[in-house]
């Protein structure tokens, strides 16, 4: 319940010309263990019915551990990649974040090369948060 006013407010920071969706299914190729529910993900586009390229941020929810939700937010991020790809929308870099509600930590995924923040964000202050979520869609 924490995470969801934040995400809110940044798709209100950019007057609603970026999607947001929560527990959306996002199976982009199952054979490679692609598919899943993604806790949240942002898209560059207006378009709120269904998900639409480009696809710029991931965000894995976890109760407890931020360091055990890393993988499975790079493998939600490596899935956006390809859906940005299948649908003709090539993004250069795209971003993910774990997160507890409390603590967040951020991570980057350019072209095969995957950055992990070292740091953890706690909140509040929310402005630092949403800050950085911000300059991700810049």
């Amino acid at each position: 319940m924490i995470i969801c006013p934040i995400m809110l407010e940044l798709k209100d920071i950019f007057q609603q010309q970026i999607s947001l969706f929560s527990g959306n299914d996002f199976t982009v190729d199952q054979s490679v263990g692609l598919n899943g529910v993604c806790d949240f993900l942002i898209s560059k586009s207006p378009e709120q019915l269904f998900i639409e390229a480009p696809a710029m941020i991931v965000v894995a929810a976890k109760k407890e551990d931020i360091n055990g939700g890393l993988g499975q937010c790079v493998a939600e991020m490596i899935a956006a990649q390809r859906f940005n790809e299948k649908n003709g929308d090539f993004v250069n870099k795209l971003y993910g974040c774990v997160t507890t509600g409390n603590l967040w930590k951020f991570i980057k995924l350019e072209e095969q090369t995957v950055t992990i923040g070292l740091r953890e964000y706690s909140l509040p202050p929310v402005d630092e948060i949403l800050g950085i979520l911000v300059s991700f869609i810049t």
